[in-house]
This record gives structure tokens, C-alpha cells and sequence, in this order.
């Protein structure tokens, strides 16, 4: 069987401002930043992005590159030359990660505008927790997330509730209720979860 190789496109000469400035946004608030804080990353300037993000203007090659690597990633990746029309495959070395005190979170789907679901994996370490007890929800109203554990325990407090998890189990429930998980034991924890946005409840 013979494999066909699809290489890269090649950058235009101009941007499409209105898709690129939604793409942008969704990627900055994916990655939990502020405007400033995209200016910092990227030295382009807090104004200029609003307008990018709001398409009042197309950014040059050279400022899309630059807002790239703020968002760590290629310029191909920003513009999405590397996507086919209705696949976007997210390498296994090009997952966006965060890390916060113990708690580091892989995301697995691509901050795609309009996109309902978010999935990501999650790793623990011994004493970590994925936010504080009296921490606001996070997720707006009607969202639900299911959790798998794939290595470890845990413990998930919901609404004033907690409820043990061990190597194996899942959990399914409301996540515009305050809650967190806690990994509790001596080792690290890892979980997959998928929140999808504004479901009604029945």
C-alpha cells in the first residue's frame, strides 16, 4: 500500500482578518490569558490584538507570527494550513498544556470557535487538587463533564459532596456546580474528561 505525503501549505501573503481574529480569541481564552497577556508573550501590542480579535484588521505575516508564538504555536498552525477541511489532528508533542500547583492539564481537543466540547487529561500529583474548595464553577450553566479515572484515585467534590473514585470508575455530573477533584494519596492521578457546554438537564 502505497502512503501519500500532504506537505504544509505554504503561507499567503495576506491574512484573513475576521477568521483569524476569532481563532485568535478562542485560542487566548482557551489558554486562560489575558489581552495583556497575550502582549507580553507576543510583543504585539494589547490594542492591536483587540482589534485583530474584533477584525478590524488583518495582521501582516510578520504580526501573525508573532501572535503565534505567544500561543505556542507555528504560524501554519494559527492559520490552519496544516487542517484539512473537516480534520484537524492534534499531535501528541503539539498538545496546549498548563500547569498549576501539582495539577497539570493536557488539552486534547483544538480551541475551534463555536466548538461545544472540550476534552483533556489530567494528571495529579500527590496532594494536588484541580481548583480550591470555595473556588466559583468554571463552566457555564447547563454544562456536564464525565471523568474516567486511568490511573490512581481520586476523590470529586460536588456541591458540598465528595465521592471516592479509584483506577477504572467514571463519573458523570453537572459542572456549573462548584466542585473539585483531590488527589488524596501518595502517588500521581490521571484523569480524562470531556465537558460539554450548555446541555439542558433533565
Amino acid at each position: 500500500m502505497t502512503t501519500t505525503r500532504t506537505r504544509g501549505a505554504a503561507a499567503p501573503e495576506e491574512t484573513n482578518g475576521p477568521e483569524v481574529g476569532a481563532r485568535v480569541k478562542a485560542l487566548r481564552e482557551a489558554m486562560d490569558l489575558s489581552l495583556r497577556d497575550l502582549a507580553e508573550r507576543s510583543g504585539v501590542s494589547a490594542p492591536m490584538l483587540s482589534q485583530v480579535e474584533r477584525g478590524e484588521t488583518s495582521p501582516t505575516i510578520a504580526v501573525a507570527s508573532r501572535i503565534a508564538s505567544g500561543l505556542d504555536l507555528s504560524l501554519s498552525q494559527l492559520l490552519r494550513l496544516d487542517e484539512g477541511r473537516h480534520v484537524v489532528i492534534t499531535r501528541s508533542n503539539q498538545r496546549r498544556t498548563r500547569r498549576r500547583r501539582g495539577h497539570v492539564v493536557e488539552e486534547l481537543s483544538p480551541p475551534l470557535p463555536g466548538q461545544r466540547a472540550d476534552v483533556s487529561i489530567h494528571t495529579l500529583g500527590a496532594g494536588a487538587a484541580t481548583g480550591d474548595a470555595d473556588d466559583p464553577p468554571v463552566h457555564e450553566p447547563g454544562s456536564r463533564e464525565t471523568a474516567v479515572v486511568l490511573e490512581g484515585a481520586i476523590d470529586l467534590f460536588i456541591d458540598g459532596e465528595r465521592h471516592e473514585l479509584a483506577d477504572g470508575d467514571s463519573v458523570t455530573f453537572d459542572a456549573d456546580l462548584p466542585h473539585h477533584f483531590e488527589n488524596n494519596g501518595k502517588s500521581d492521578t490521571r484523569l480524562f474528561a470531556v465537558v460539554a457546554a450548555g446541555l439542558r438537564r433533565g
